[in-house]
């Protein structure tokens, strides 16, 4: 898509979008490719993975398209590298056919998750089609405000992805990771849960928030690890506006702390 679109990245973020997706909407509509896709049931699917929490049957059910359809239609959406799977790597609840689990655990069911594979149609079905209408018309008014309100939910997956590679990075060598991404199950979200060659475990959060992160995360988190089941061998912690100075005295080995400035790495 890079070949059809320029953008001026001396601009800021909210001036760039207002300037291409509501100034040129009809242009930026055609590279939606192919262009049924803006269409039911495949639109309907779409935008739900945008605005949800990825998960495969809640998409569907969001959507309101039976399993069956569904199914079918992913893989299709798959097929065209539209989507792509996050394979859940949960243990089933039921360890054996005679396991009795909780009665609030009987309906719960293992979920892979579905991502774009291009983050530009991520942003059109989780923010313009739900305002094509307007859009066609010229008016962006109440698309920009949506999207002035909501742009974190698009940028903190990005930001995540990012400090999954800088772990990465970070790890290269010897000890060198070998399993990573997010990790979710029945009891938690978590941003980012690592695995090394050596087994160890390394579960990192990331805050793209305009302050300092404070012990305190570092408390939640490892409550929810605790909950979770989860053997942590080394926290990270990801923060666009640095730590606190409780926070930066308590890191060890056992501890990573990256900011932004780690990030350039990347790009070397």
């Amino acid at each position: 898509m890079g070949k059809n679109i320029e953008l001026d990245y001396f601009d800021d973020v909210f001036s760039m979008v207002e300037s291409n997706f509501v100034q040129n909407f009809s242009k930026f509509q055609t590279l939606v490719s192919p262009s049924y896709l803006l269409e039911s049931p495949y639109r309907e699917i779409l935008i739900a993975v945008a605005r949800g929490d990825g998960k495969l049957y809640s998409v569907l059910r969001k959507a309101k398209v039976s399993e069956t359809l569904g199914e079918q239609i992913v893989q299709e959406l798959i097929a065209l590298n539209v989507l792509k799977v996050e394979a859940s790597r949960e243990s089933p609840l039921r360890t054996h056919p005679k396991h009795k689990l909780k009665k609030d655990q009987r309906s719960y069911r293992v979920q892979d998750k579905l991502r774009f594979v291009q983050p530009f149609m991520r942003f059109w079905f989780g923010f313009v089609m739900y305002y094509r209408k307007d859009l066609a018309l010229g008016k962006g008014d109440a698309f920009l405000e949506n999207f002035e309100k909501h742009y974190e939910r698009l940028r903190s997956l990005v930001y995540e992805q990012l400090c999954d590679a800088l772990l990465a990075e970070h790890y290269a060598g010897s000890c060198s990771i070998i399993r990573s991404g997010s990790f979710w199950n029945i009891h938690s979200e978590f941003d980012i849960l690592a695995v090394r060659k050596d087994k160890k475990i390394i579960l990192g959060e990331c805050k793209y928030k305009d302050r300092k992160v404070c012990k305190n995360e570092l408390t939640k988190l490892k409550a929810k690890a605790q909950e979770s089941g989860i053997k942590v061998d080394v926290y990270a912690l990801f923060s666009k506006s640095g730590f606190s100075n409780e926070l930066l005295q308590t890191q060890n080995e056992d501890l990573l702390l990256f900011d932004l400035n780690d990030l350039k790495v990347l790009t070397s």
